[in-house]
């Protein structure tokens, strides 16, 4: 005769088949997810470059529209052009050359956040994009690149002639204000602007001497190069710059200079 398991016994089998169903799919929902977690990442990244490549058009524009680079945004300035006390386009005084902010409003960029501020992918307010622009005077002309004609006045040999405008390097090893170090650290020494995104960890404050806190450091020099999940010092900032002679042939084809 056919023994019959009780009920409980069948409950008890009942509920470890069940938690071994659970088991399994929550070791599949973690493995989907993490592949899901690196394509929204790479997304945000390609979306957080076109951004930087769109921000780059439209200063073009604006210098060719206007014969000069716009200066930065200020923290306060609510996404337009920040002067310094007294300053304007004519003179090109700029308040922040060298850690202000995208001035996307001025230039008709869109979205803009609250503050009328654009930001990257990641979309906190620690993510609105950065901007810098050479102050140096060119062939006595101070303020040359955003000057109204500045870049005319000092006339494009003399810009080209130029020793350095802004430089960005490999790395922050060796790096100051006043260049890259090493020559097989520097990338370029005459760019002309730089437009920065602080990555996923845009609202972070960088450790002293990371690669991350020469972007923010406000005296000209930057770094760019791959990302990387390093513990002591990560990096995830994209970096955007267009050299000096870019801008004059955009400025020679909308007729501002010689």
């Amino acid at each position: 005769m056919r023994s019959r398991r009780s009920p409980d016994r069948a409950a008890g089998h009942t509920l470890v088949e069940l938690a071994l169903v659970l088991l399994v799919i929550a070791i599949l929902a973690l493995a989907t997810a993490l592949p899901l977690a690196a394509q929204v990442e790479m997304r945000r990244v390609d979306e957080t470059r076109r951004l930087l490549d769109e921000a780059r058009d439209a200063i073009l524009a604006f210098a060719a529209m206007h014969g000069r680079l716009p200066c930065p945004a200020s923290a306060a300035s609510h996404g337009d052009e920040s002067f310094d006390a007294g300053g304007s386009g004519s003179d090109g005084r700029c308040a922040h050359f060298l850690d202000g902010f995208l001035p996307a409003a001025a230039l008709g960029l869109s979205p803009l956040d609250p503050e009328g501020f654009a930001r990257d992918a990641w979309q906190t307010p620690g993510n609105r994009i950065r901007y810098a622009v050479s102050g140096d005077p060119v062939n006595g002309v101070a303020q040359a690149l955003t000057r109204t004609n500045g870049m005319q006045a000092a006339g494009l040999a003399a810009l080209g002639a130029q020793s350095h405008y802004l430089f960005v390097c490999a790395s922050a090893a060796g790096a100051t204000g006043s260049g890259c170090g090493p020559s097989t650290n520097q990338l370029t020494r005459r760019a002309a602007f730089v437009l920065l995104s602080t990555g996923a960890n845009g609202a972070n404050v960088p450790s002293a001497g990371s690669d991350e806190a020469r972007n923010l450091s406000g005296d000209g020099t930057f770094v760019a190069h791959e990302a990387s999940t390093d513990a002591t010092h990560p990096f995830d900032d994209l970096v955007t710059w267009v050299p000096v002679h870019l801008v004059a042939h955009r400025l020679l084809t909308a007729g501002r200079l010689p």
